[in-house]
């Protein structure tokens, strides 16, 4: 006893020690935070749940709200005047424009209203305007960040800097499991075309886990190959060989538990179980030969192009099927600070008729009511030009200040906007909504109390909402 008591001193060290303490920590916290207020409350819930699962689609890049959501008649006629003084306020800009004129350019798209609700949107987006009634567009989203990467790691992680937890994550340690067979929480990136242009990088931290244990990240689906790395055996190696395999590396690691106590050799375990029900659940997921022609023909032609964003909502409606609980889509290419009228139809093209059809077919599978679908880019774009100042070719440089984003579906108020910028689509004017708000809502259609959702982590209650004041927007919740 005492041998094994040394060997198991000698094993630790200082920031084992602080690592194993602060992830107790956080499981008795979650193990508090899952006792149900009543019984007929599902676990982890706080409250009766609207949603079961979340569609998060994400546009990096940041679209442009001027062109595509926000519509301001105003701006034909102040077309290339200055932006007044009294209207920027002497707001940061990148560097792309700092001490240069800023110009307002009103957008060469059309706007008309649609559905009953009468909602303006552009005449980029024909499909997902015949679903004007089911969407909520949020108009006065606004950030801190003005940079892709922290604006990116913000939306994602509720953090500007690298090391939080991202959405998913949270979801996936806060309410655990829906479907044993695969992970909570997917990750689907679109291949990207040649005649993309500033196509930003992604990175794993964006679907990371942070402080929370690893068995909560994204498992990233890739555009090429196995959809998951490694799934398929090599050669020589069937699935009965590969379970005597993974049996044998459980027992190594059970061993190697009881020695440290490290908590991530158990998650270890619990992701090579997985991974290899994985190899069975995955292939019959992405396998689309079910899907008949008229489902197939409602994402568009790119459907059967396999890594496209509209295959990847075809599957993340498969993912929803299957009770994934967070499957989050990234398309790159929305970076349009020079020929924004051309890159931006390409764009909308790419996402208009798939995202539709999504909402669609989600609709007509019942589906839609439990599931949280949501739009968001990091930022906006703003009302004057940058480079060029002809109609046909000018960009738009960030802006954080005020930008579109929309819910559908999940318990939110269909057809309807919420909040307003100004006549210049600069600033917020009425019922803002940060990018926290944005998250304390989305949980709360979750059926989780943003404030009770948290770990401590380096002295601090670290949540999904920070620690600045955030609330719930009750006024778009159905």
């Amino acid at each position: 006893m005492t041998n094994k008591f040394q060997q198991f001193c000698d094993l630790q060290n200082r920031r084992q020690f602080i690592k194993q303490a602060s992830i107790g920590l956080g499981a008795a916290a979650a193990s508090g935070m899952a006792m149900p207020a009543t019984a007929a409350l599902p676990a982890g819930c706080h409250h009766p749940p609207k949603a079961k699962r979340v569609i998060f689609l994400f546009m990096a890049g940041a679209p442009s709200q001027v062109d595509l959501f926000d519509y301001k008649p105003n701006l034909e006629k102040l077309h290339g005047q200055p932006l007044p003084k009294e209207i920027s306020k002497g707001q940061r800009v990148t560097t792309m424009t700092r001490g240069k004129e800023q110009v307002i350019c009103a957008p060469i798209f059309k706007f008309a209203p649609q559905g009953e609700s009468g909602i303006q949107m552009s005449e980029l987006l024909p499909h997902l305007s015949t679903m004007a009634d089911d969407l909520c567009l949020i108009k006065s989203t606004h950030t801190e960040a003005i940079n892709h990467d922290p604006g990116k790691t913000f939306f994602c992680t509720g953090k500007e800097q690298p090391g939080g937890a991202s959405m998913g994550a949270w979801l996936s340690y806060g309410l655990g499991s829906l479907n044993k067979e695969l992970p909570d929480f997917i990750v689907l990136t679109s291949a990207f075309w040649s005649g993309k242009v500033n196509v930003q990088a992604l990175y794993s931290r964006l679907w990371g886990t942070g402080f929370l244990p690893s068995k909560h990240q994204g498992v990233a689906f890739q555009t090429v190959g196995d959809p998951v790395l490694f799934l398929s055996n090599p050669p020589g190696v069937d699935r009965k060989i590969r379970h005597k395999m993974l049996d044998f590396v459980a027992k190594v690691n059970q061993q190697q538990q009881k020695l440290t106590g490290d908590p991530e050799i158990q998650t270890s375990l619990t992701q090579q179980e997985m991974a290899f029900r994985m190899q069975m659940s995955v292939p019959e997921l992405t396998d689309l030969t079910d899907e008949s022609k008229d489902a197939l023909d409602m994402y568009g032609p790119e459907v059967h192009k396999t890594g496209s964003f509209a295959r990847n909502c075809l599957l993340a409606r498969r993912m929803a099927e299957r009770d994934v609980r967070f499957i989050q889509l990234f398309h790159r290419g929305w970076d349009h600070h020079s020929n924004l009228p051309t890159h931006l139809r390409g764009q909308a093209k790419d996402v208009d008729q798939p995202i539709a059809g999504l909402l669609k077919d989600l609709k007509q599978r019942g589906l839609l009511e439990d599931t949280l679908v949501v739009f968001a880019g990091e930022f906006g774009r703003t009302t004057f030009a940058q480079g060029k100042k002809d109609r046909n070719s000018y960009g738009r440089d960030h802006h954080p200040r005020c930008f579109t984003t929309w819910m559908a579906g999940g318990g939110i108020k269909g057809g309807m906007s919420y909040g307003e910028t100004d006549d210049f689509c600069y600033n917020v004017v009425k019922d803002p909504v940060h990018i926290r708000d944005f998250h304390a809502t989305m949980l709360h259609q979750m059926g989780i109390d943003h404030n009770r959702l948290s770990v401590p982590h380096q002295g601090l209650d670290q949540r999904l909402t920070g620690v600045e004041p955030s609330r719930v927007v009750k006024e778009i919740i159905a």
